[in-house]
């Protein structure tokens, strides 16, 4: 039975469910193997246009499994290579990722939520940088959560190894926004909504710039947007959205849901 659950609607949006209740949805070798074939599935198709990933149970997901990191079997080394490639894969992804966060998200879980394009948590839901606490360090995590953190307040979250709350996640950037539990859902599919109404392309485009032109030198970043712009408005995306726009008409990439009418 894999340790993940998987749901599409007929709007193209699949919701990857971490389903390892039993072992508060840690990243063990078996549920990494079972996400990453669930996000292969999924970015595979190009029917697919948003890919939302929560939990069951009352973690979200507690980071690597200690158990298995600290087994002779396994030579006590965590599983770092694949949980670095599935932390990766979200960014270089050129289809949106929501991170529904339904439950406590500590170690890293806080990579995995912080990896999302755009993550919504519950506000009972707490979250904390505690490796130090088992003698290790935020080390894989530290890629993509350092950037969305100033520099003090990183500091005093990975030294100090506390718990706190999503709406402390949030105000950090570790997170968008954190929410009363009712509303987790309705926040959620606010998010999605919006994403259905962005082209295809577009947004493939948009995560590319978020991800490369903060590398880049100001001349570079000019000159490689410029010709960026000049392709999405030679492309044949943009002649569909110019002329939804005109014509006051929604494009053909936004599902019909039947309010579209």
């Amino acid at each position: 039975m894999s340790l993940v659950e998987t749901s599409r609607d007929d709007r193209g949006v699949v919701t990857v469910t971490l389903a390892d209740e039993a072992n508060r949805n840690a990243l063990s070798r078996r549920l990494l193997a079972d996400l990453t074939a669930a996000l292969d599935e999924a970015e595979a198709d190009p029917a697919v246009r948003v890919i939302v990933l929560t939990n069951s149970g009352r973690v979200f997901c507690a980071g690597a499994d200690l158990r298995e990191s600290s087994s002779p079997q396994t030579g006590g080394n965590p599983v770092t290579a694949r949980a670095s490639d599935l932390f990766g894969r979200f960014r270089q992804s050129g289809k949106p990722y929501v991170g529904r966060i339904a439950g406590h998200c500590v170690a890293g879980g806080m990579g995995l939520a912080a990896a999302m394009d755009i993550s919504v948590a519950r506000d009972d839901a707490r979250f904390g940088f505690t490796e130090v606490r088992v003698g290790v360090a935020p080390a894989m995590i530290s890629v993509l959560c350092l950037p969305k953190m100033r520099r003090s307040e990183a500091t005093e979250a990975f030294l100090r190894g506390n718990r706190f709350s999503a709406s402390e996640a949030a105000r950090l950037g570790l997170i968008n926004t954190a929410v009363p539990a009712e509303s987790l859902d309705s926040e959620v599919e606010s998010v999605v909504a919006d994403l259905l109404q962005g082209g295809p392309s577009a947004l493939a485009a948009a995560k590319r710039l978020l991800d490369r032109v903060p590398e880049l030198t100001f001349e570079d970043a000019r000159e490689w947007t410029g010709r960026l712009s000049a392709e999405l408005f030679a492309g044949d995306e943009a002649a569909e959205g110019m002329d939804a726009f005109l014509n006051k008409r929604t494009p053909g990439w936004v599902p019909d849901t039947g309010e579209n009418r």
